[in-house]
């Protein structure tokens, strides 16, 4: 199973329709749409991206897929100004590092700004939500990237949270999945 499958799996297991989602790489808009049919007409999906195109193509695949109104939320923006949209705790943070497929290799997520999305997502996600992160290794930057979020996730899991790492030894170059389940306090 590829690891975006997996990482929506994860997700499938937590999210409740109505509830509040966040795509903090919308990208090409798979995980928007996938997202957006999670939580129903009655839920909100933030999708951040800091790219014209790549919220072109999500709202293209969501239109074909008659997915509207008030339901997913574009935002031309990066993934570190999560915070000023998100103010109620959320089910789900969903991240796929790298660049736009297609697109401009030089404009990718960085390791700084990851981190600091990272954290920001943590703080507003609820107990028993998933932050899935699916990193990518194959591009410059990505390696060190990938390695970083791992450190991240590793941080929190010593905290009390869930970890699961799926693919990472598969390659030395290739995708692999970090989710982390926040758990309730004991």
């Amino acid at each position: 199973m590829r690891v975006t499958e997996q990482a929506h799996e994860a997700v499938r297991a937590v999210v409740e329709p109505g509830e509040t989602v966040v795509d903090a790489t919308a990208g090409n808009g798979h995980d928007t749409l996938f997202l957006a049919r999670l939580v129903g007409s009655e839920g909100c999906v933030l999708a951040f991206d800091v790219q014209e195109e790549a919220l072109a193509a999500t709202r293209v695949r969501l239109a074909r897929h008659k997915i509207g109104g008030d339901t997913v939320v574009l935002l031309q923006e990066s993934h570190v100004e999560l915070d000023k949209h998100v103010t109620a705790p959320v089910a789900v943070v969903m991240f796929n590092l790298g660049y736009l497929p297609g697109s401009d290799r030089q404009c990718r997520t960085t390791p700084g700004e990851t981190l600091r999305a990272l954290a920001l997502a943590w703080d507003v996600l609820r107990e028993g939500g998933i932050l899935s992160v699916v990193c990518y290794r194959g591009h410059a930057g990505g390696a060190e990237e990938a390695g970083e979020v791992v450190r991240f996730a590793e941080a929190c899991s010593s905290g009390g949270a869930s970890l699961t790492i799926s693919g990472r030894g598969e390659s030395e170059t290739g995708p692999f999945l970090v989710a982390l389940r926040k758990r309730p306090p004991l």
